[in-house]
């Protein structure tokens, strides 16, 4: 299997970022590590063994990022309004250096983002802002009830960065057109921790008549890697 190690200057984010590449060819996905992972995380619990025949063949092509949810979201020692503005220019370096560096490598049409738990709001909400650049998402126990990381604090980057508050008020047809071209699909459990999150974000992608699937796993410790290595090979 092919694999790359990348380092560089993020001048989105000002400190250096790394990130990992699995693959010679194939679909692209981006995949976003869970609350306060690193972008070696994906290959450390076994979720790059999981996908070796899909990557092998040159089905798929993985690009693991590198997060920065300590200094964003999860960063208590800084206001609401620095932990939403970093979250921000972290998006900024996904789309315009990570992005490009895929583009740069892979010509593939379309490209796919994918998370679990926290990875999981980072792969729909980029996607659903983003759906000219990714033209799927993956999210399997995604968390989107983020309010809590605001403290009360609310402004338009929170408003625009919170799937659940955005959609309803979507009308753009822009955006519509590419949700509809696109594959979205929700991976949960009967026992998992963000049941609630996933079947909420579900309604409101109905309401609005965005396609999507929501599967809700039948299986014991849904939130954890057992569970989301068997969603991997079934969905993506």
């Amino acid at each position: 299997m092919v694999r790359e190690y990348h380092k560089w200057n993020s001048s989105c984010l000002g400190r250096e970022m790394e990130l990992l590449v699995f693959g010679h060819a194939g679909v692209p996905v981006v995949v976003f590590p869970t609350s306060g992972g690193r972008f070696y995380e994906f290959e450390d619990r076994g979720m790059i063994e999981a996908l070796a025949g899909k990557i092998n063949a040159g089905h798929v092509q993985v690009y693991c990022v590198d997060s920065v949810d300590m200094e964003s979201w999860y960063n208590r020692a800084v206001p609401p309004r620095w932990r939403i503005a970093r979250h921000v220019q972290f998006e900024d370096y996904v789309i315009r250096e990570v992005v490009s560096l895929v583009r740069l490598k892979n010509g593939d049409p379309y490209l796919v983002s994918l998370g679990c738990s926290f990875g999981g709001y980072h792969a729909v909400n980029i996607a659903l802002r983003r759906p000219d650049l990714f033209t799927g998402f993956l999210s399997m126990s995604g968390a989107f009830d983020l309010e809590k990381f605001l403290q009360g604090y609310y402004d338009q980057d929170c408003y625009f960065n919170l799937p659940t508050h955005y959609l309803p008020n979507l009308t753009d047809p822009w955006f519509f057109e590419r949700y509809r071209r696109n594959t979205y699909v929700l991976g949960t459990g009967w026992d998992d921790q963000c049941l609630g999150q996933n079947q909420n974000l579900d309604r409101v992608m109905s309401a609005k008549g965005i396609p999507h699937k929501l599967y809700t796993w039948d299986s014991y410790n849904a939130h954890d890697w057992p569970t989301w290595k068997r969603m991997v090979q079934e969905y993506l």
